[in-house]
């Protein structure tokens, strides 16, 4: 039998060519919010804090579940619900760059950190010297 030595099928490689797009820029629009993500909790829900003073629940709709990968650190657009201020519905990640520029429209405040999930270059040479290298051993 013929070994497989690929990775998928032709799904996979459908979307091979796909670059990253110049896009403009989102600003929030009534019952929107910007917030930063805290912290990921699985099944598509997330804990974010909201730009507003509020911790809230928040779900991934499903056309960015698989799609787009949000991580801790991230800044997003959520909806907010008119039932329950806990909860929002994620719309949007913003990458970087257009992060950057929100806090430059002074859209968001200036005390967020764009890169909070990253280690900074600063950190990374911190925790360096509290372990062992491969020289002590």
């Amino acid at each position: 039998m013929p070994k497989n030595k690929g990775k998928g099928g032709k799904n996979r490689r459908r979307g091979k060519n796909e670059g990253e797009e110049k896009r403009d820029l989102i600003f929030k629009e009534d019952g929107q919010e910007y917030a930063q993500v805290i912290r990921m909790l699985g099944n598509g829900r997330l804990e974010a804090q909201c730009f507003d003073g509020n911790k809230r629940l928040c779900h991934i709709r499903g056309k960015m579940r698989k799609k787009v990968w949000v991580a801790a650190g991230d800044v997003i657009l959520v909806g907010l619900r008119d039932y329950q201020d806990e909860k929002a519905d994620v719309i949007l990640k913003y990458n970087p760059d257009e992060a950057r520029s929100l806090k430059a429209y002074k859209e968001i405040p200036d005390t967020a950190k764009i890169n909070e999930g990253a280690l900074d270059e600063e950190d990374a040479e911190d925790n360096e010297d509290e372990g062992y290298s491969f020289a002590d051993i």
